[in-house]
């Protein structure tokens, strides 16, 4: 139905109910940037995070298939995504929720008890200016290589912490770093 957000996705004819909160999806993310987890443990923590009713095993590839549709936003109309990771969900919350929760146009998404994912995935989409978006476009301009201008630079130097990703496998490293040195410690 034209307006609605859904509740349930279909699996095997049958309408599963899911969990659509977006704190949900966010954690969802949080399993698929765990570098250590498996593909097949993070598709399990997907599985089982949204889907409030369990699923017969033979129907666990449409599940799937399914909840990427969901947490993709449904049919909405994408553009290829940047092979260079510009957001960090977890990294960048303290910077996302307030430029969403002003999308969305109350103080704090994350105070209210639900809000579907998809009223989430469009208040995102509808972020204009602001913190978030100077530091995604700083990160965009840095990844492919283009020069920042004056005041840009001074953004960076002032908040590296903020505007600079770990990736998966540095964050691996630093994991594996600091569980070593509490062994010797």
């Amino acid at each position: 139905m034209i307006g609605s957000l859904p509740e349930n996705l279909e699996v095997g004819g049958q309408a599963v109910p899911i969990n659509a909160d977006f704190r949900n999806i966010l954690t969802i993310f949080e399993a698929y940037n765990d570098p250590e987890l498996t593909d097949e443990e993070k598709a399990y923590i997907c599985l089982v995070r949204l889907y409030a009713a369990p699923l017969p095993y033979y129907h666990m590839d449409e599940a799937y298939k399914q909840a990427c549709w969901f947490i993709g936003g449904g049919d909405i109309p994408m553009s290829e995504p940047e092979q260079v990771r510009t957001i960090d969900w977890k990294h960048d919350e303290s910077i996302i929720m307030p430029a969403v929760s002003k999308a969305v146009g109350t103080a704090d998404v994350r105070s209210l008890p639900y809000l579907h994912w998809w009223t989430f995935l469009g208040a995102f989409g509808e972020i204009g200016e602001g913190l978030f978006s100077t530091v995604v476009h700083i990160r965009k301009k840095k990844a492919r290589g283009e020069k920042l201008s004056k005041s840009e630079r001074e953004f960076w130097n002032k908040n590296k912490a903020l505007c600079k990703l770990i990736t998966p496998e540095e964050q691996a490293a630093i994991n594996e770093t600091e569980a070593f040195l509490e062994t010797i410690i």
